[in-house]
């Protein structure tokens, strides 16, 4: 048997499996970091014996050592050393990944990726991060930091994300979409116009991704120009990571696999003109495969390859 803890900003879950199936699950909002541990090791308790333990969690954190280093969006979580603890209270292996890798091991070996030796798995959610599979091992870097795509400059300006002006992550990501989309409703508003998205200027922080992916739905083409220049972006750093590591697959979660039609045509457009043509012709883009599961996968993944 084995335990899987993903531990999110917002809710944490641990599951128990075989190896192939879930069996049991409980699942919590996380709370400060004392009381979060606390149930963290009494749902472990609860859903019995484990072989070894797997725990996904945002980073940054130090996965050689099993050490939570501040996450951003885990305040108080500071130089927790999560594997040392759950390793003396439960006697067994335990194994920590941040949540990109994480769910690129899970993608991987239950999910779009199955079968793949090389595979990238690109998170496009609310940041944009890569996990990494190379020649069936998972590639995490000299410190623990490949896969931070997000973090590449663009354009020398642009939405913000991971940091800095223009990235990867600021223009594809949910609060990249919401950046470009004020940008768009505010040139429309100068000039005596509205989008299908915003009204008025009290509307404009008001903005999300998905306020725009229900007005692009619609039709309404400002929304779809916002979506067009995310597609292009993605493209041009898709077809970076296509020359650079040739992968056999890249799987792409959360905002793709919800909005693949508004996207595809022209991230493809792009990248048949940038990527190197052998390469791209060897190369599939999937859409994930796990869901709202990931995490759970994810989690119970980082447990699997510590077998590895």
């Amino acid at each position: 048997m084995i335990t899987g803890i993903d531990i999110g900003g917002t809710k944490c879950a641990v599951v128990l499996s075989d190896g192939f199936e879930i069996l049991d699950k409980v699942k919590f909002e996380t709370a400060d970091r004392d009381s979060t541990l606390e149930k963290i090791f009494d749902a472990v308790r609860k859903l019995g014996k484990t072989d070894r333990i797997g725990v996904s969690c945002g980073g940054p954190l130090d996965s050689k050592r099993g050490i939570i280093m501040s996450p951003p969006n885990l305040p108080g979580w500071d130089n927790v050393r999560i594997t040392e603890m759950l390793e003396k209270e439960f006697g067994v292996p335990a194994f920590l990944r941040n949540d990109a890798d994480a769910c690129a091991l899970a993608e991987w070996r239950y999910g779009a990726g199955r079968g793949s030796q090389n595979m990238i798995f690109l998170t496009c959610g609310t940041g944009m991060g890569a996990g990494i599979i190379l020649n069936g091992k998972l590639y995490s870097g000299t410190c623990g930091m490949a896969g931070e795509i997000g973090h590449v400059r663009m354009r020398s300006h642009g939405p913000v994300g991971y940091g800095k002006e223009g990235s990867f992550e600021g223009f594809c990501s949910g609060g990249g979409i919401a950046q470009i989309g004020r940008t768009v409703a505010t040139e429309k508003l100068q000039t005596g116009g509205v989008t299908g998205y915003c009204g008025g200027y009290d509307e404009l922080q008001k903005i999300t991704a998905k306020s725009i992916a229900a007005a692009a739905g619609q039709g309404d083409p400002d929304a779809l120009e916002v979506y067009r220049v995310f597609a292009r972006m993605l493209g041009e750093g898709i077809s970076v990571l296509i020359d650079i590591l040739n992968p056999e697959v890249i799987v792409i979660g959360s905002i793709f696999t919800r909005c693949e039609n508004l996207i595809r045509p022209h991230m493809e457009e792009v990248i048949k003109c940038e990527a190197l043509t052998h390469s791209y012709a060897m190369c599939r883009i999937l859409p994930a495969q796990l869901g709202e599961a990931v995490g759970d996968y994810a989690a119970l993944s980082v447990a699997l390859e510590g077998e590895d």
